[in-house]
Order: structure tokens, then C-alpha cells, then sequence
């Protein structure tokens, strides 16, 4: 058994982190996050001025702030890449393969805080890194809509998305739960070869009998959809720190 803990005390490690959004989709430069380090680990936040991500190919307009602990994609002009998000996107720039924080099987653990509104979302959740398209499943830690948060309860979305792996099945869903997300929350799975156990602060909220076949790398990101929304709002996703059990 082995244990890693990512606390971000001396900034992004470049040799397990990503600062940029899917890449291979546009550019590490064109989907850089807006980010910082400091007593409480990695802030990621959308400032006024971020730009649109994939403006000229994704179908809403969107802005994100994301990290990934691992990469790749096939060459300039293929179809092969992580999560695309309509048929037909061809790679922009290609990335390099890197196995950062990659696990199979074992506890996951991100720590966080976030301040989202309406029209903007934060997530935790592990992917495929996509070397053989059907190794892209994904089990996600936690997902919220801003304009799903309200007077103490938020709808709490986590679970499994097959995408292309044919092995899977779509299990997810965003179940009202009390809940600040504001304050320091711990969400964590519990992924084994006979299925997967997700908690909130060290107690159960879903069980699930699937269990991914392959690696899955841990993707961090705060997201806001600029026509869904007409205020300054920043939104803003703090990760204290990331625990990895295998």
C-alpha cells in the first residue's frame, strides 16, 4: 500500500499536474487556469477577463479553470484525445504523455471549498486517460451547480459516466443533501476491482457495483457558462488537499 498526499505547499508540480483543460481540444496556452498557492492550498477562480474555452467549437459558450493530474493525446489533426465533447473534434495541439497522479483502484480524497452562483459549477472527478478510446470512464467525486445551491441544501451530483467504454453503464444523479460548500468538505471514493463506495466528510452517500478497468487520472476545475449569467460574480474552487490510497 502506498500513500500520496498533495498538499500544493510549494505550487503546481509540473510532474503531476496540468494547468490547463482538456488541451488537445485548443492549447495548454488557449485553456490555461487562473490559479494560486498559498496556506490553503490551490485556488482556481474565473476572473472577469478569463477567456472562453474552445470558443470557435463548443456548442455553449463556457469559461473553466482546471488542473489535471494527467495527459495525453494523439497527434495534430486525430480524432484521439480526453473526453471530446462532439463527434468530429480533431486534436489542435498535441500533448505529451503524463501519468502524474494516475491510479488504479484504492481511496481517493480531495479536500475543498468553493464559491459558486448561479451559472457557474465546480467538480472533482477521475477519467480515463483515453490511450484506447474506450478506457474514458468516469467516476466523478462531486459536481454542483451554483443555481442548485440553496438555503443550506445543494443537489450533490456524483457517480459513474461510460461514455465510449462499452463495460459501463450511465449511474449518476444530484441528490439534495444539507450542505455548505463553502466551508471545508472531504469527498472521497472508495474504488475497488467489485465497486465503487463514495463518501461526504468519512460518511456514505452512494454505493455503486462498477468498477473501471484501467487507470484514472483526477481532474479539478471551476466552470462558468457566461450566458447563463449577467453579474461580477468570480467563481472559485479551493483544494486544501489531495489524499490517493493504492
Amino acid at each position: 500500500m502506498s500513500e500520496l498526499v498533495e498538499r500544493f505547499e510549494t505550487g503546481l508540480d509540473p510532474a503531476r499536474w496540468v494547468d490547463a483543460y482538456l488541451p488537445a481540444w485548443s492549447s495548454r496556452a488557449a485553456s490555461a487556469a487562473a490559479w494560486s498557492t498559498g496556506v490553503d492550498g490551490l485556488s482556481l477562480t474565473i476572473p472577469a477577463d478569463h477567456p472562453r474555452w474552445c470558443p470557435d467549437s463548443h456548442p455553449e459558450p463556457l469559461r473553466v479553470s482546471g488542473v489535471q493530474s494527467g495527459s495525453w493525446s494523439g497527434p495534430v489533426g486525430s480524432t484521439r484525445g480526453q473526453q471530446p465533447f462532439r463527434e468530429g473534434l480533431v486534436v489542435r495541439e498535441a500533448q505529451p504523455e503524463l501519468r502524474g497522479i494516475v491510479t488504479r483502484l484504492g481511496r481517493v480524497e480531495v479536500e475543498c471549498r468553493a464559491d459558486v452562483g448561479p451559472g457557474s459549477m465546480f467538480s472533482a472527478w477521475m477519467i480515463g486517460m483515453e490511450d484506447e478510446p474506450e478506457r474514458c470512464g468516469e467516476i466523478c467525486l462531486v459536481e454542483v451547480f451554483g443555481d442548485a445551491v440553496a438555503d443550506g441544501t445543494v443537489a450533490l451530483g456524483s457517480g459513474v459516466h461510460p461514455f465510449r467504454d462499452p463495460a459501463l453503464v450511465e449511474e449518476f444523479s444530484a441528490d439534495p443533501v444539507a450542505l455548505d460548500v463553502g466551508a471545508w468538505h472531504t469527498y472521497a471514493v472508495d474504488w475497488r476491482a467489485d465497486g465503487i463506495t463514495w463518501f461526504l466528510d468519512g460518511e456514505v452517500v452512494r454505493e455503486s457495483r462498477q468498477s473501471p478497468g484501467y487507470p484514472l487520472l483526477l481532474v479539478l476545475a471551476v466552470f462558468d457558462f457566461p450566458s447563463q449569467r449577467h453579474d461580477d460574480h468570480v467563481p472559485r474552487l479551493d483544494v486544501r488537499q489531495v489524499r490517493v490510497v493504492d
